[in-house]
């Protein structure tokens, strides 16, 4: 090999092993292939809020946003949790199908928030797996029947402006409430002004306050069945003493006599032959 080659292919060896260096990688490539299959985005992971976090408790996945200052429900909450903590926020109402991406959720705490409206909807998809319902110390003062059809709970109601009306009387026909709970259900101010400071629970067993509905159409079929025995009841003692008055009147005439017929001379011949 004489000179001129050899510098020849000196020169051409760096332009080569440069060329190569400078190929993107396969991960790279690949990257850029998929790029224009994702629409030119590439899908990010759910951000938690500041201050919520996964937990391990007693072998059950548990997610805490206990104090996170939510205002909204968040977001990232693992789809196998057990256990869901969003007491002491700001929360002010719960969505329809809030819930319904956690299919094993057992215990669910919304204490403590500022609650003030519940959608019908709020638990949906949970009716196979909630046991355990918090919501205590909230702005509730009237819940929809609906948002508790089909769950088997334990709820805690108390501390919370409760009207005091046919909604919640239904409610509690439904759930069953946390030990010791029952006493906090207290009427609130936009209760009737006699029920205000009054206890639920004794409320409730005293005064039906359903016009309609389940309650109501058993008490007004009661009554219905009392008015129309007491309509009987009235004709038939009317009839009784209709009868005993007509009577006492008939008692009270005199007898009155046959009329005596009197025999003519020929009917009177007539006897004293035959005999």
């Amino acid at each position: 090999m004489n000179e001129r080659q050899r510098r020849v292919r000196s020169q051409s060896t760096p332009g080569l092993c440069q060329s190569v260096a400078m190929l993107p990688s396969t991960s790279c490539l690949l990257s850029l292939l998929l790029l224009p299959c994702a629409g030119g985005t590439v899908p990010s992971p759910q951000v938690r809020p500041q201050g919520c976090y996964v937990a391990e408790e007693a072998g059950e996945r548990t997610f805490r946003c206990s104090q996170a200052g939510l205002s909204a429900m968040p977001t990232g909450i693992p789809n196998d949790t057990r256990k869901l903590y969003l007491d002491a926020n700001k929360l002010i109402s719960v969505p329809a199908g809030a819930f319904q991406h956690l299919p094993v959720l057992e215990e669910l705490d919304l204490s403590h928030n500022a609650l003030e409206h519940l959608s019908g909807a709020a638990f949906q998809g949970l009716a196979g797996t909630l046991r355990l319902l918090d919501l205590s110390a909230n702005q509730l003062a009237s819940v929809p029947v609906e948002a508790f059809v089909g769950l088997q709970i334990q709820v805690n109601l108390s501390a919370n402006p409760w009207r005091c009306d046919c909604a919640l009387q239904e409610v509690l026909r439904q759930v069953r409430l946390a030990p010791g709970t029952g006493t906090g259900i207290v009427c609130g101010p936009g209760a009737r002004p006699d029920l205000v400071g009054q206890e639920f629970l004794l409320l409730a067993g005293e005064e039906e306050l359903c016009g309609t509905g389940r309650g109501g159409a058993r008490q007004s079929t009661d009554v219905a069945l009392l008015v129309t025995m007491g309509g009987w009841l009235t004709l038939v003692v009317a009839y009784l003493v209709h009868y005993v008055w007509q009577n006492r009147d008939e008692t009270r005439r005199p007898l009155k006599r046959a009329p005596v017929v009197p025999m003519r001379s020929e009917d009177s011949s007539t006897l004293s032959t035959v005999v």
